[in-house]
C-alpha cells in the first residue's frame, strides 16, 4: 500500500488510533496533516514521530464549524491538495441516566454529537468538495463497535456513532459518482491512553475476555485496516462498515 504523492489529513491525531494511523500513512510515503485540538505537545511528539518530511500540524476543534471548515482550507492551502481524510476525533463521557443531572445530561449529549457527528459531517462536507474538484478521493471514518452494541453509560456516544455509520453509507451513495468514496471501521476496545484507566482496572479481565482472542485490539490493526481501505483498489467496497472488535461482537 504505497501512499506516495498522497495528502492525508488525520482528526484526532495527537495520540491513540490517530497517531498509529498518521505514522502508518507516513511510513508509505503520504504527507501528513495532523489535527489536533488543546494537546498541542502530544500532537508535536506525533509530528517527530512521521518518517519523513512535510508534514504538518492543524489545530482546530472539529465540534466549531467555522474551525471544522478552517481545518480543511489550511490543510489544502499548506499541502496543495487533499486525497484521504480519516475522521478518527471522538469524544466519549460517561453520563449514565440514572446518576446524572438534566443539565449534565443535555450537556454530554449537546457536546458528543457537537463532535462526533455534526462535526465530522462539516469536516466531510468542506473535505468532499474539494475532492469533487480534485477529480476524486477516499474517506474513511472511525466509527465504534458501540453502535452495534450500545454504550449503556454513554448512550450519546453510542448514538452518534451509529449516525455516524448511517451519514457515511448515504454520502457514499451520494459521492460515488464523483469517484469520492466513503469507508467505516468499527473497533471495539483498543488499547490506547483512552481506555486505559478502564483496561487497567476491575473491569479490564472482563473487557479482555469479551473477544475470543482473550485480549483487545492494538492501535495498528485497527490503522491497518484505515490504510487498506484508503489504498487503491477499493472502490467497489465503498460504504462498508468494517469490524475490528476480535469477534467480541458479531452481527450479520
Amino acid at each position: 500500500m504505497s501512499f506516495e504523492g498522497r495528502v492525508v489529513l488525520v482528526t484526532g491525531a495527537s495520540r491513540g488510533i490517530g497517531r498509529v494511523i498518521a505514522e502508518q500513512f507516513a511510513e508509505q510515503g503520504a504527507r501528513v496533516a495532523l489535527n489536533y485540538n488543546s494537546n498541542r505537545g502530544a500532537a508535536e511528539e506525533t509530528l517527530a514521530s512521521l518518517a519523513g518530511d512535510s508534514h504538518t500540524l492543524v489545530r482546530a476543534d472539529i465540534g466549531n464549524p467555522d474551525e471544522a471548515q478552517g481545518l480543511v482550507e489550511t490543510t489544502v492551502s499548506r499541502m496543495g491538495r487533499l486525497d484521504i481524510l480519516v475522521n478518527n476525533a471522538a469524544i466519549y463521557e460517561f453520563h449514565p441516566i440514572n446518576q446524572v443531572s438534566y443539565a449534565d445530561w443535555q450537556r454530554a449529549w449537546l457536546q458528543t454529537v457537537s463532535t462526533n457527528l455534526l462535526g465530522t459531517a462539516n469536516v466531510m462536507y468542506h473535505a468532499a468538495r474539494q475532492m469533487i474538484r480534485q477529480g476524486g478521493g477516499r474517506i474513511v471514518n472511525v466509527s465504534s463497535r458501540g453502535a452495534f452494541r450500545g454504550e449503556p453509560n454513554a448512550p450519546a456516544y453510542g448514538a452518534s456513532k451509529a449516525g455516524l455509520n448511517a451519514m457515511s453509507q448515504s454520502l457514499a451513495q451520494s459521492l460515488a459518482p464523483h469517484n469520492v468514496f466513503v469507508y467505516v471501521v468499527a473497533p471495539g476496545f483498543v488499547e490506547t491512553e483512552m481506555a486505559a484507566f478502564l483496561l487497567d482496572g476491575p473491569e479490564g479481565e472482563g473487557i479482555r475476555n469479551q473477544s475470543p482472542l482473550k485480549r483487545v485490539a492494538r492501535p495498528d490493526e485497527v490503522a491497518r485496516t484505515v490504510l487498506f481501505l484508503a489504498s487503491e483498489g477499493t472502490d467497489y467496497l465503498t460504504g462498508c462498515i468494517v469490524d475490528v472488535n476480535g469477534a467480541s461482537y458479531l452481527r450479520s
